[in-house]
């Protein structure tokens, strides 16, 4: 119950399987007893992993993206605290 729970605001969607990945699915149900749907939903989930966002690509492609970025210079600082204040 708790499964139909969490896929109640799932949207119907036809696909087409051949006639082998069929079989394969049916086989794979009787020995697990998972029913199709929540398989094929689990596939797409597994596939869909390569579409998250990655954290470490994004910092590297970002490295270096402001070339001209002027730090203040330390030399101005007492005891770690900004003279200027």
């Amino acid at each position: 119950m708790l499964y139909a729970v969490l896929y109640m605001p799932s949207t119907r969607t036809q696909i087409y399987l051949t006639d082998d990945q069929r079989r394969s699915l049916d086989a794979r149900g009787r020995r697990t007893g998972a029913p199709l749907a929540r398989m094929i939903r689990e596939a797409v989930d597994a596939y869909l992993v390569d579409d998250r966002p990655d954290p470490d690509a994004a910092l590297n492609e970002a490295f270096g993206a402001l070339p001209e970025l002027e730090l203040p210079s330390r030399d101005e600082w007492v005891d770690g605290e900004d003279a200027r204040r």
